[in-house]
Formats: C-alpha cells, structure tokens, sequence
C-alpha cells in the first residue's frame, strides 16, 4: 500500500512515518507539508492512502480531498488533525477515517484496515458530491504533475470532446471534468452563453450584434468576442443588467 502523508508539522510527519513502519506491505512514498505539494505528490505516485492533516498553508486538507475524489483511481484519505472539531466536514469530503493527534498505534491499524476495505470496494465509492463548499481552484493533470488554476483567475470554459478549455489569466489547461457539473457547482461565478462555454461573470462586458444578426459576448480580457446562443440570449442580457 503506498502512503502519502500531507502535514505541515514535521514530527507529526515523523511520528505517522515511523508507526506506518511497523505495518508491513506499507511504504511511504513522499511527506509533503502543504496542500498543493499533497495533490502533486498524489498526481506522481497514485498512492492508495494521503493521510492528511486539515490545517495546512494554502489549500486546506478538506479542499485537497475534494480534488482527490475526481483523481482514478481515487486514493483513501483519512485526515489526522489535532482537533476534533472538524469531523463532519472531513466524513463530508468523503474521508474513510478521521484521526485524532497524537495518533494512537491502534487506531492507526483500524484506520489501515477500512482503506484495504475501502481499496477492495473503490469502483462502489467513485462519488464526490458528498459536500456543499466550493472549490477555490481546478486542477489539471499535466503528465504525471498537476497544475492548481485559481476559479478567480478562470475567464472562460470550454467544452471540447471530452475536456474542458479552461482559459484563464495565464493562459489555457485542460480539464477532466464535464461543463454541466462545473456549471452546478460554481452557479454564482459563471454564466452559459453557449451550449459548450461558461463565462465568468465578472468578465462580461457587453453583448453585441453583429449585421448577420448573430450576438457575441465581449469579454473583458478576451482577445475576440464569444458567439452566443440565440435560447441564451435572453438569460444573459437579465444577468449583465444585475452586474
């Protein structure tokens, strides 16, 4: 079974490294002490198990799973954390155990125990609807690494067989997710305009007409304007007026 463990405190790391030992068939494949550096070393290694802290600089932990449940295969995450406070969050994003610092050696093994269970059932378990917050960043697979696309920075989406463009500040990545669930998810920040593109709402600037009657969104950072579906037309003029 191979293991990440994701704390930004050294001798927590130390100290699940060291219990993980004594478990045979077990091996740690990196230590990372940020959020950002646990979905790259996921991306790297497809381990079975991140065991996650919650607290982290950056991404927090209970964002870091949400990334996790589109990974495939999805790795178990059991989060350990020095407080308790955070449970039903964490059992929301889908966690198989939820650990309490410091880690006790026997509730280590019950925690390994339902990642083989979780491990033998996973194509049951492909299910990540199971919380209400949404993501600050998509994240796209670049050959075995990963990159972290901040949704403020994200212009527009577009949909292309079976990716999505996301065009953003710094240019475009593809990711591996549909534009309908994307569209459900960030409902507030994004607008259709077309049955395969979503427009940040905020880069709206006017709708216009061209002499073939056809309308084109002109974006704010866009180097040329977006065509825009005649049934969506209507929808979008209602939303450019309330901005």
């Amino acid at each position: 079974m191979k293991v990440v463990i994701a704390d930004d405190e050294p001798l927590a790391r130390e100290r699940l490294r060291l219990l993980l030992a004594q478990h045979e068939g077990v091996e740690v494949v990196a230590e990372v002490g940020d959020g950002r550096s646990a979905l790259e070393a996921c991306a790297a290694h497809d381990p079975a198990l991140v065991l996650l802290d919650i607290a982290m600089p950056g991404i927090d932990g209970l964002e870091v799973a949400r990334h996790l449940s589109a990974f495939e295969p999805r790795p178990a995450v059991v989060f350990c954390t020095a407080y308790d406070a955070h449970a039903l969050m964490a059992f929301e994003a889908a966690a198989v155990d939820y650990l309490v610092k410091p880690v006790r050696p026997e509730r280590l093994q019950t925690a390994l125990e339902r990642v083989r269970a979780f491990t033998a059932g996973r194509e049951a378990t492909r299910d990540h609807e199971g919380t209400d917050k949404r993501r600050s960043h998509l994240c796209a697979r670049l050959r075995g690494s990963l990159r972290l696309i901040p949704v403020e920075d994200i212009r527009y989406l577009q949909a292309e067989e079976k990716y999505v463009v996301v065009h953003h500040a710094r240019g475009e990545d593809l990711v591996e997710e549909s534009l309908r669930s994307l569209e459900d998810e960030f409902a507030d920040h994004f607008v259709r305009i077309h049955r395969n593109c979503l427009v940040a709402r905020h880069e709206l600037v006017e709708l216009r007409r061209d002499l073939d009657g056809h309308v084109h969104a002109v974006l704010r950072h866009g180097d040329r304007p977006l065509e825009v579906s005649r049934r969506c037309v209507s929808q979008l003029r209602d939303a450019i007026r309330q901005f």
